[in-house]
Formats: C-alpha cells, sequence, structure tokens
C-alpha cells in the first residue's frame, strides 16, 4: 500500500535530476567536465626576410620593440641583425602612419600588439588570416571584416581596403561567402560550404570603414568605384536572404560552424547588420533606390527577427539556450537595439560564464569550461556602445590578464586561467581595438582616469 507514494517519490527525483541535467547542459557549465586544451603558440613572428612563422610555447624569446620581429641572438649574423632591425623599424613606422587606440591608457600595450599581431597575420595581398598555425592560416569572411574594421578604426584605411578587395575577389558571382578561404585566393581549404553571414560582415565593415573617412577623402570614392562588385553582390544577396514569405532568412551554418537545419540567431542578426549597413552605404553614394530597398527589406526583417527571437533572443526561434549572438542584436551591429535585446543580452551572461571569467559562444557549446576571447571581447564592445563602460573595462582587463607570455590574445582560456589553443587570434584582437577605440572616443579613456587599478 506504499507503492504509489514510492512510485510518484521516484518521479518526483527523477524529474527534479533530468532538470538539473539540462541546466548543467544549457544554462550552467558543469564541473564535473574539463576540456584540456594546450596552448598551442604563444604568438607570431615575422623574420627579418617577411617570412610569418608560430611561435611555440615555451620558447625563451622576446620582439623588437614595437614589431613582431624577434630580438636578433648573440648567433646571429651582422646582415640578420640588419635586416631585422630594418624590418622592426618598418613595424613601428606602420604603427606611428596611424593611431593606437588608447595610447597613454593601461590599454596601450595590449593595443598595440594587437594591431602589430593583426599587421603580422594579414598578407600583402590582403588576406588576412586567423591565426597561424596550419588550422587557422586560412581567411574566414567574417574575421577579415573585423579586421578591417579594425584597420580603419586605427587609422589604416587603405590596409583595410585592401583586406576588402581580397574579400571582393573570393565572393562568389551570387554574393555568397564559402565559411574559410585559402590565403592564395584559390578558393575553400574543405567543403564547410556556404555562410549567409559573412555576406552581412562585410557590408556591416565597409560601412564601417567610410565611417571612418573625412567626407573628402579620396578612398572613399575608390570603395564606390573599385569594390562596386562587392557591395551590389552582397546587398543583391541579403535583399534576396530577405525576401521570403516571412521575411526570415534560410537556415546557413553561422559562427558555430555547425550545419544547422534551423535559423540561429547567429545567422538572422548579421544579416539584419548588413541590410543596415548598405542602406547607408548607398545612401551615401547617392543611390537612393536601392537605399530605399535595403532600408524596407531591413525594417521588415528587424520586425520578423523581434517576433521570432525575441525577448530573450536564444540561439533557435522558441528555444531556450541562449547565445552569444544576442551581442549581435545590439549597437555597433544594429543602429539601435532590439526590442528587449539589451535585457537579454544582460541575461546571457551568467550562464555562458566559464571557470576562468571569461564567456563562451553560447551556453549549450559542447565546450563546457572554457572561455573564448571572441565572445568575450564582443561583450566588451557592446557594452562600450550600450551604456556600460565599466563592463566593458571589466571584460578588457579579464583579455588582459589572460594573454600569452608574448603579449598575445588566444583563442580560448583553460579553465585554471591559463591561454589555450592558438595565439594570436586576429578576431579577438580587432575586436579589443574597436573596443578601446570607441570608449577613447566617448572619452571614458581620459587622462585622468587612464592607469586603472587592476
Amino acid at each position: 500500500m506504499h507503492r504509489r507514494p514510492l512510485i510518484v517519490l521516484t518521479a518526483v527525483v527523477l524529474a527534479a535530476l533530468l532538470t538539473g541535467m539540462a541546466l548543467a547542459r544549457t544554462d550552467l557549465w558543469d564541473p564535473r567536465r574539463i576540456d584540456e586544451v594546450d596552448p598551442y603558440a604563444w604568438g607570431v613572428q615575422v623574420r627579418p626576410d617577411g617570412e610569418r612563422a608560430v611561435i611555440l610555447p615555451g620558447a625563451e624569446v622576446s620582439y623588437l620593440r614595437g614589431s613582431r620581429v624577434l630580438a636578433p641572438t648573440p648567433d646571429t649574423s651582422a646582415g640578420q641583425h640588419r635586416d631585422a632591425h630594418e624590418r622592426a623599424q618598418a613595424d613601428r613606422d606602420w604603427l606611428a602612419a596611424g593611431s593606437v587606440p588608447g595610447t597613454g591608457s593601461a590599454y596601450e600595450e595590449m593595443v598595440t600588439g594587437a594591431l602589430l599581431d593583426i599587421r603580422a597575420l594579414t598578407l600583402d595581398d590582403g588576406a588576412a588570416l586567423a591565426g597561424y598555425n596550419p588550422n587557422w592560416r586560412y581567411v574566414w569572411p567574417r574575421d577579415a571584416s573585423f579586421i578591417a574594421a579594425a584597420l580603419a578604426g586605427a587609422g589604416h584605411p587603405r590596409d583595410a581596403v585592401e583586406v576588402l578587395a581580397f574579400l571582393q575577389r573570393v565572393q562568389h558571382p551570387d554574393g555568397t561567402f564559402e565559411a574559410r578561404y585559402l590565403p592564395d585566393a584559390s578558393g575553400p581549404p574543405d567543403g564547410r560550404g556556404i555562410q549567409t553571414d559573412g555576406t552581412g560582415w562585410v557590408l556591416w565593415a565597409t560601412d564601417h570603414v567610410l565611417a571612418t573617412l573625412a567626407p573628402d577623402d579620396p578612398l572613399r570614392e575608390r570603395i564606390h568605384h573599385d569594390l562596386t562588385p562587392l557591395l551590389a553582390r552582397s546587398t543583391a544577396q541579403l535583399l534576396h536572404q530577405a525576401e521570403t514569405p516571412d521575411s526570415l532568412p534560410p537556415p546557413s551554418a553561422d559562427y558555430w560552424e555547425h550545419p544547422e537545419q534551423d535559423l540561429t540567431l547567429g545567422t538572422a542578426a548579421p544579416v539584419l547588420a548588413g541590410l543596415h549597413a548598405a542602406t547607408r552605404i548607398w545612401s551615401g553614394a547617392g543611390d537612393m533606390d536601392l537605399a530605399l530597398r535595403t532600408g524596407a527589406a531591413a525594417d521588415r526583417l528587424r520586425t520578423a527577427v523581434e517576433s521570432t527571437f525575441g525577448p530573450t533572443y536564444p540561439r533557435y526561434p522558441g528555444g531556450t539556450d541562449r547565445d552569444a549572438a544576442t551581442a549581435f542584436a545590439l549597437p555597433p551591429f544594429q543602429p539601435e537595439p532590439l526590442s528587449e535585446a539589451l535585457g537579454a543580452w544582460h541575461d546571457s551572461i551568467t550562464p555562458m560564464r566559464r571557470p576562468a571569467g571569461g564567456l563562451a559562444p553560447g551556453a549549450s557549446w559542447r565546450e563546457q569550461s572554457l572561455s573564448w576571447t571572441p565572445q568575450t571581447t564582443l561583450y566588451a564592445l557592446v557594452a562600450a556602445h550600450n551604456g556600460e563602460p565599466q563592463m566593458a573595462l571589466d571584460w578588457l582587463d579579464w583579455v588582459d590578464a589572460h594573454r600569452t607570455p608574448l603579449g598575445a590574445i588566444p583563442e580560448k582560456v583553460s579553465p585554471d586561467g591559463t591561454p589555450a589553443a592558438v595565439a594570436p587570434l586576429a578576431w579577438s584582437a580587432a575586436v579589443v581595438v574597436l573596443t578601446v577605440a570607441h570608449l577613447e572616443d566617448d572619452g571614458v579613456l581620459t587622462p585622468a582616469e587612464q592607469v586603472r587599478d587592476n
């Protein structure tokens, strides 16, 4: 006669356990699971002859001041010594030709290093590599777009245009991009396939580059003339993406680079960002008809994204898993925050936070104990643009404290706080530059507050 209460009690306990397991899987990192990832590099070097090379963990080396050239050793020949110093001087001249956001602040050294790493990873033909370890020695349109934006923001708009010109060379005629490309522009290295977000990011970056230029800068005309194929194809592709019965783009792999059967916020939001950027680009070019078309498409898509993903903005419509793509629903990616997206962005931090203090790409990301610097820096950038300067500074401090011994920003950080995976990662470096530049423009890094107590 005690069987039924026992069954009920067992069912209740089982339900609680299953709920707890779901939370551990999707909303909180599981302390029982440790993802072991060693550091793959401590940095990248540029040799005197211009060739790049990975600096392996544990290497007892140092850079020449203001460069990514290794300091000569006692065994270095006189000719190599001279060449190394000439190459290092070229790096310093390049820095001096632009600006270092955060100069005089606690972030000057990190931003200088980030810019030098970006320069080292950007080849002469505009191929902006994600990293220099073999599996990262490719051009991701998303990463390259952020690199172009950072270069322009640091006073190197011509270098930014070269990065965009490379993307124009590899873009498909229909305006789509593969997930990544070989640095010789010969095509993709594998069959990962098309990622719709790449087209949105390229237009967002082009708009950012244009915004850094004075109205009479001749580079504006060059962008509108030389990059017309890139702009026209990308715009046509995004208009096509939004010309659906529900105004939402079809499913596509996004920055997670997983095959997707359902639309993700990581695809929808960059498409929306690209349409808003296209509206500004074509308006500035005097093509008001195209500006009106892209503006109308952006309005429809914005409404669709708000109704489909809001108010919590999970990874999938109707889901509960928080995703770092929530950042893409806010400035600087959208002209203004999507409805209730700011609150959703705040709410996403706790379930995505990992043991070392950084963020994961999403609450349900398969590696449950690793922090990722691309997402952590993105949240710093969004905080800087959305009235949270202290949060932005805190995230920057975290990134600064978890660099490699050679100063490179790694892709990941292990649970114990040590750098992990590839370093430097150009995407993270670019977002740091953009974040500090915005904080500087906003007057947050004023002379009286330039050195923070860390």
